[in-house]
């Protein structure tokens, strides 16, 4: 492998680790704040880049199609969490899962009644279409690279908000002293509201920013689903910190395995090995850490 595709691999992994922090970061402060497991986060996630996807097409302007696709999410969740998930932040992990999985079944068929089964496509913006010369010989699409830049602002805006600001105390108190920090006159299921709404922010922000990058269809959702879970299990349950740390190199070791495992084995063997680096990553991190890389304080 040439020094250039290595290092344009390495961006496309960092890229791809972005994304899956915007994605589980959201998942990880509902899983550490409220101990509540949400499946349809997946599916906020293709909700917005359908959203985006037919937003760009009717209006021609890509930040109005991310506004859009942020704001309509972040309603649809206020909505979930009104009507589904406050009934479950006091059952077992089992109804969670049981009541979410089947609400991702409901958006995902709505999904398909509204926009129909076939796949739709994003249009790059025409201001980041092409390539940017970042070393000599290294040309590198500026769509990709403006995505980096965003997922790494977004990332420090969050590290600001949790750990230098009131709502940040309030967040992370409410992940282990929530009795407490209602006594102290904060109101709890406000505090919920406002958690899973970002979550599900965040979650439309990756989907309408990866969506010019690949197909957007009604199952793509489910798939993503999978590696947030990675994710946040490597990084330490409830832990954003760790949250980051792992999405980076999911990000890196499924970029790789994918370049470098069928050059090295050919098909059908190559592929089949890259599909099963990242769960191989992420055993090889439990046995050494089985709370994960940043365990959450507790």
């Amino acid at each position: 492998m040439s020094v250039q595709l290595a290092l344009e691999q390495a961006l496309n992994g960092v890229q791809l680790g972005l994304m899956l922090f915007l994605l589980s970061a959201g998942l990880t402060l509902v899983l550490g704040i409220m101990n509540t497991l949400n499946l349809t986060h997946g599916s906020l996630y293709m909700l917005g880049a359908y959203i985006g996807a037919v937003t760009l097409a009717a209006s021609g302007s890509f930040l109005f199609a991310c506004a859009v696709a942020i704001a309509g999410v972040t309603a649809v969740a206020a909505v979930i969490e009104v009507l589904v998930m406050r009934q479950l932040y006091d059952r077992d992990h089992l109804d969670q899962v049981l009541a979410t999985f089947g609400l991702l079944l409901f958006i995902n068929e709505a999904v398909t009644m509204i926009w129909g089964r076939s796949a739709l496509q994003m249009a790059v913006p025409a201001l980041l279409d092409g390539t940017i010369e970042l070393l000599p010989g290294l040309n590198y699409p500026i769509y990709r690279f403006t995505v980096t830049v965003a997922g790494l602002a977004i990332a420090a805006g969050m590290y600001y908000v949790i750990e230098h600001t009131r709502l940040g105390t309030e967040i992370r108190a409410g992940a282990t002293h929530r009795v407490m920090l209602s006594a102290l006159g904060v109101n709890v299921r406000n505090l919920f509201l406002l958690v899973f709404a970002l979550g599900a922010a965040l979650a439309a922000g990756a989907g309408v920013l990866v969506a010019p990058l690949m197909s957007i269809d009604s199952g793509m959702g489910d798939s993503i689903l999978a590696l947030c879970f990675v994710v946040i299990t490597i990084g330490g349950l409830g832990s954003v910190r760790g949250a980051f740390v792992a999405a980076i190199a999911v990000g890196l070791v499924d970029t790789f395995g994918r370049t470098l495992l069928p050059m090295a084995f050919g098909f059908p063997l190559g592929p089949a090995l890259a599909s099963m680096g990242i769960y191989v990553f992420m055993a090889l991190v439990l046995l050494v850490r089985p709370e994960g890389i940043f365990p959450a304080r507790t």
